[in-house]
């Protein structure tokens, strides 16, 4: 209903959607200068909303026909806002909540869900309006935050880690150590976790979680507080292991243990070998990095 509503929007105000991408044309001088002074960019997957921690979407729209005067602003911004909106949905319903579970087969599944993401849409924040009396064009910037109060994150868990369906795919076997597993002295020192996943197709989500070679559970952000997962997320996400240390630095980590994953479960899931199971494990029984998500994904 949400999507038919925002379609027939469209059709009434004669829209454009002309910019959209990863720049603002020189038309709309105040949108460069906000995303310049704020080093971000126009959110075109996924991938890049985790690792900007932010997602920045477009619209663009004219005034609707017969309007004259400040009403040509008032409807071309609102159509911008429109079109905004409706990439915003787009782009929120390929967001994997866990394993093969994205926000738009959820939606199919739960009204529970269903309800989170409207309801959030509506609450996305204008950063930037702007019209461009000599084109008589409009464009609209909405940002909503990935992590931290009021994100799409805070949405999210408060509905999924509750969600019986969602649950149900969450309720997996813990890891459990060899029985004469290894004392922790030797990597008592690591106080956070990278692993590089460079080697895979492997894409960020709400849960991402670390499984050993049977299939048990090393890392389950869904056994993480809330408040913690809103205010951080389930890790970082970058394209290096020098940025992943970086970010972790943020969270206080100094010396984080270094990893390579094995495979992947599923297209959000890593696997890792055995012998690095063990280290992991010893290594969070000395610090207890997990339970403040600090691990980092290294991404392609």
């Amino acid at each position: 209903m949400k999507m038919r509503i925002l379609f027939a929007a469209i059709a009434l105000m004669n829209l454009s959607s002309l910019a959209f991408g990863d720049e603002v044309d020189t038309r709309f001088q105040k949108a460069r200068r906000y995303l310049h002074d704020n080093n971000l960019t126009i959110t075109t997957t996924v991938e890049q909303a985790y690792t900007q921690d932010a997602i920045l979407m477009t619209g663009e729209g004219v005034p609707k026909k017969g309007t004259a005067g400040g009403q040509k602003r008032l409807t071309a911004i609102t159509a911008a806002k429109v079109v905004a909106q409706r990439r915003l949905v787009e782009l929120l319903e390929g967001v994997a909540v866990v394993s093969e579970t994205t926000v738009r087969d959820s939606e199919l599944a739960s009204d529970v869900i269903k309800t989170a993401v409207t309801g959030f849409i509506r609450g996305a924040q204008v950063v930037v309006q702007e019209y461009n009396d000599q084109e008589e064009t409009a464009l609209v910037i909405l940002k909503v935050g990935v992590t931290g109060p009021k994100s799409f994150a805070a949405a999210m868990y408060e509905k999924i880690l509750t969600e019986p369906k969602v649950k149900q795919e969450l309720e997996k076997p813990a890891y459990a150590p060899p029985a004469e597993i290894p004392a922790p002295a030797a990597t008592g020192a690591y106080d956070g976790l990278i692993i590089d996943a460079t080697a895979y197709n492997f894409r960020p989500a709400l849960i991402n979680r670390i499984f050993n070679p049977k299939g048990e559970v090393l890392y389950d952000p869904a056994k993480i507080s809330q408040k913690v997962l809103v205010e951080q997320g389930c890790g970082e996400y970058t394209n290096s292991v020098d940025k992943a240390r970086a970010a972790l630095g943020k969270r206080g980590v100094k010396n984080p243990l270094v990893i390579k994953a094995s495979g992947t479960v599923s297209p959000s899931d890593l696997r890792v070998s055995d012998d690095t199971a063990v280290k992991i494990f010893s290594a969070n029984q000395a610090s207890g990095f997990m339970a403040d998500a600090r691990v980092a994904f290294v991404l392609k």
